[in-house]
Parts: C-alpha cells; sequence; structure tokens
C-alpha cells in the first residue's frame, strides 16, 4: 500500500462539498469512471459501469443496499428506478447528501431511497441490515481501510455481497518512478492510501468473506481522464477554480498524471465481488 500522509480528512469533506459541481459539469450525475466495450457515449459507459456491477452483485427488487460513498445518490437512485432496490446512500459531504436527496425527490425514488451524511469511517449499521454493501471509487479516501472492511462485513446479511470499485495501486508498483506516480495521484485526488488488489482481497478475507470474483477493468475505464481533460480545456473550468480555491486546481492538474499512471502500470482500476458466508 503507498501512502500519502499530507491528506487530511478535512480536505476531504472540503474537496467534495466545493468540487460537486464540478464533478457535474464535466462528466454528470456518476461520480465515477466509464465502462467502456465499445465507442458508447461518456454517460452510457457511465451507467454501464453502475449495471456491470449490479449485476456482479445480484442487484434486484428484494435488495436492501448501502451504497457508500454515495455522491450525489448517482448509483443509488438509479438502481432503485431500474432495479426497484432499497438504497442507503452515504456520503462525507453536507453538500452532496442534499443534492441526492433533492434528485431522488424529482426523479421519483424517494421511498426507495435514504441519504445520510456522515464519515464512511464512523457511521456504524445494525449487523445483517444489508444485503449488499456497495461502493465506486470511496474506498480510496479511508485512512483505515482494514477497519472498515471488517466494519462494513457485519453489516451484510448471510449470503450477502460486497460490490467494490477502486483506483488500485499496481501489483508491480515497486520503481521509484512509479511509487511517484501514485503518490501524485493520491495527492491530487486527496487519497491518503492506495492498496493494491492484492491488499483488497486480504482485507476482505480478513473480515470473512469469500473472494467470488476479480476484474482489472483498467483499459476500459482510462479513457475517462482523456475525455475530462479535453473538457476542463475546452470549457475554461480550470480558470474559474483558480479563483476559487488552489487544491481544486491541483485537482484539474492531476486528470493528465492519473492516466498516465494507467498507462505505466503503476496504478490498476479494479471491481471485486465477496460474499458473507451462510
Amino acid at each position: 500500500m503507498i501512502e500519502c500522509p499530507t491528506v487530511k480528512k478535512s480536505v476531504v469533506q472540503w474537496h467534495y462539498d466545493l468540487s460537486t459541481v464540478f464533478y457535474r459539469l464535466l462528466w454528470g450525475p456518476h461520480i465515477h469512471h466509464g465502462l467502456w466495450s465499445g465507442d458508447e457515449s461518456p454517460s452510457v459507459a457511465q451507467v454501464q459501469l453502475t449495471e456491470t456491477l449490479a449485476d456482479l452483485a445480484d442487484v434486484s427488487p428484494s435488495t436492501t443496499m448501502v451504497d457508500v460513498g454515495c455522491g450525489m445518490g448517482g448509483s443509488s437512485i438509479h438502481l432503485a428506478k431500474t432495479r426497484q432496490c432499497q438504497a442507503t446512500g452515504v456520503t462525507i459531504s453536507p453538500f452532496q447528501r442534499r443534492w441526492a436527496a433533492a434528485s431522488a425527490l424529482t426523479q421519483g425514488v424517494r421511498a426507495r431511497t435514504k441519504f445520510l451524511r456522515a464519515d464512511a469511517e464512523e457511521v456504524e449499521f445494525p449487523d445483517e441490515s444489508f444485503d449488499v454493501v456497495w461502493s465506486i471509487e470511496c474506498t480510496e479516501h479511508l485512512f483505515d481501510k482494514p477497519a472498515f472492511f471488517r466494519k462494513a462485513a457485519r453489516w451484510l446479511k448471510p449470503g450477502g455481497r460486497m460490490a467494490i470499485c477502486a483506483w488500485l495501486a499496481g501489483e508491480h508498483a515497486d520503481t521509484a518512478d512509479h511509487q511517484q506516480q501514485v503518490f501524485d495521484v493520491c495527492e491530487g485526488f486527496f487519497c491518503p492510501s492506495l492498496g493494491s488488489a492484492h491488499d483488497y482481497m486480504n482485507w476482505m478475507r480478513d473480515s470473512g468473506l469469500q473472494i467470488e470474483e476479480w476484474h482489472n477493468w483498467t483499459d476500459r475505464v482510462a479513457q475517462t481522464w482523456d475525455i475530462c481533460e479535453r473538457r476542463v480545456q475546452k470549457s475554461g473550468v480550470r480558470w474559474l477554480a483558480q479563483i476559487i480555491d488552489r487544491d481544486t486546481v491541483m485537482f484539474l492538474d492531476r486528470f493528465r498524471t492519473l492516466r498516465n499512471a494507467y498507462d505505466s502500470g503503476a496504478m490498476q482500476y479494479g471491481c471485486l465481488i465477496a460474499e458473507k458466508p451462510h
């Protein structure tokens, strides 16, 4: 695991309070990568990632799920609409919680969704509360990842599934150049550390879960950052960020850093599915 000790939790919350509008303008309602299999539009690719993970997690009308790091509520709202599941979203950002709740209301799924402003490392739910623990690109921001997995495993009902998509340190990110690339991504995207796929599997197993599937989707998601970089250049949003916040400028400038880390193998994008034994 590669660490960036300069990242502070208060900065993570501030980033999402401030940058949600930037995310929405640059990318859309889903604050996560797109998953491509051909020449789909970015909006279709974003939904494809959500739908593919939902298939792997077996999300159905009877499913109760917790969406950890729900952002603007994109996954929770989409799955409540298309699969009629019950979704509880958790975000560290008060602004995102209000946005998600308003979106659920306007899209007619208020009764099937609930959004909480809470720190994922501190929030508590009763044991065996959910069929699915779902998290797309949130665990990167956690400071004690093994402790989170131990806690989240308790939330699962027997036979329940944990569905994770995450930015990962490459399995062979052992050169100084690769480690620097990962560090620069952590710094620019406010991640206290990035674990490898091996780390994630160990944390899940140590929590009593059985690994069902592991997918390396790096090649299928990487163009996300080419598209975002072009949109930054065309929109002039970096100029606006310079007026508002220095950290947001760094965030925008590190889009190319992340794409290069995927290309070099310093980083991977992974999907992991684990099940709680009956």
